[in-house]
């Protein structure tokens, strides 16, 4: 039996509640596993722990009780040094929210060798990993550019481009959409999937934007800092109602079509693709 690139056990997490003497609670006894190869996305409103999560795995932050196991390491173990720590870090890349903040350099490429200078690669080998890693984002021609003066979209994609060149296994991607406009969003999406999919790096993806979830093998709700649902895309927004009393929408196809099945329309209530609703829609109304 294969052991999972990601095994989570009973992982609580709190902080101090400044109205009170008890604690708050962000995540509660979560246990997950993910493996490697897999593309998965996270799902939950604002303070339900998913970003929390997240950053536990990078160890950014630490738990308060519960073991977090990256490639059958156990990166909770007190006795972890730093060079266990550095190693999980090259294996675990994360990309935020505000490509701002991870940029560092005034020129394109300058900012993706960063992280490869860091871990001590050398020259040609980083000449190497800067080349193919804007290649894959699609930044190539923008190689000597400021990284000011690029897009929302643009950043992001060479932020992602700074972590490929470090050659993690996984890469966390935490809200990394949320302040692009819908062309930046596609843009880092296509992304995402390209590097599962061309390359079998492991996509964790925390979101609440449910359109970008459809595209993930599986996906996971966390909600008051437990795992609510877990299944395929299809398993997971066929839960409709719900979703809804977890204060979360639903891809916006499936809302339609759900709605309508329960207004006495012979429609399948679990389309996730807008082409494929279109088409289902376009040959109803044929009839």
């Amino acid at each position: 039996m294969s052991v999972p690139f990601i095994k989570v056990e009973d992982l609580i997490f709190t902080y101090d509640d400044e109205d009170s003497i008890d604690k708050h609670y962000v995540l509660k006894n979560l246990s997950l596993e993910i493996e490697k190869g897999s593309f998965v996305c996270v799902l939950g409103h604002n303070g339900s722990g998913k970003s929390t999560f997240a950053k536990l795995l990078n160890m950014i932050l630490s738990p308060d009780e519960g073991k977090i196991y990256i490639d059958g390491f156990d990166i909770t173990n007190p006795d972890i040094t730093e060079d266990d720590l550095f190693e999980i870090r090259r294996k675990v890349g994360m990309v935020f929210q505000n490509p701002d903040n991870q940029l560092v350099a005034t020129i394109v490429e300058e900012d993706v060798a960063f992280g490869p200078e860091n871990l001590g690669v050398e020259p040609s080998e980083i000449r190497r990993r800067v080349d193919s890693a804007l290649e894959t984002v699609g930044m190539s021609e923008y190689a000597t550019h400021a990284p000011h003066r690029l897009s929302g979209g643009q950043k992001q994609r060479v932020a992602i481009a700074g972590i490929i060149a470090m050659q993690p296994e996984c890469i966390i991607f935490d809200e990394s959409t949320a302040m692009l406009d819908p062309q930046g969003r596609a843009e880092v999406m296509n992304t995402i999937a390209k590097l599962n999919s061309e390359q079998g790096i492991t996509v964790i993806h925390i979101t609440h934007n449910m359109d970008e979830a459809v595209k993930a093998d599986r996906v996971v709700v966390i909600n008051e800092g437990e795992i609510f649902l877990d299944g395929t895309p299809k398993e997971v927004f066929s839960n409709v109602e719900k979703l809804r009393r977890a204060g979360l929408d639903v891809p916006q196809v499936t809302e339609l079509f759900y709605d309508l099945s329960h207004h006495g329309v012979d429609l399948p209530s679990d389309i996730l693709c807008e082409e494929e609703g279109a088409e289902i829609l376009s040959a109803w109304l044929k009839k």
